[in-house]
């Protein structure tokens, strides 16, 4: 099951690379909206992780490990 839906997240995002080259070359409205919505959870995706990086670094390491 997990199988399954890796495989269909894998083709979302495979899609939506495509939308995005096939806009850069001027394709049909419905590809440059998808193009908008790749590129945008894509800009999500990298805020998150920049905010999740920044608050790992000023956390207190409380697990007694040091670096």
């Amino acid at each position: 099951m997990i199988g399954v839906l890796l495989v269909v997240v894998l083709l979302l995002v495979v899609g939506g690379c495509v939308c995005v080259v096939w806009a850069e070359r001027g394709g049909p409205a419905w590809v440059r909206a998808v193009s908008r919505a790749t590129l945008g959870a894509g800009e999500a995706t990298r805020r998150a992780a920049r905010r999740r990086a920044i608050a790992e670094r000023r956390r207190p390491n409380s697990s007694g490990d040091t670096d």
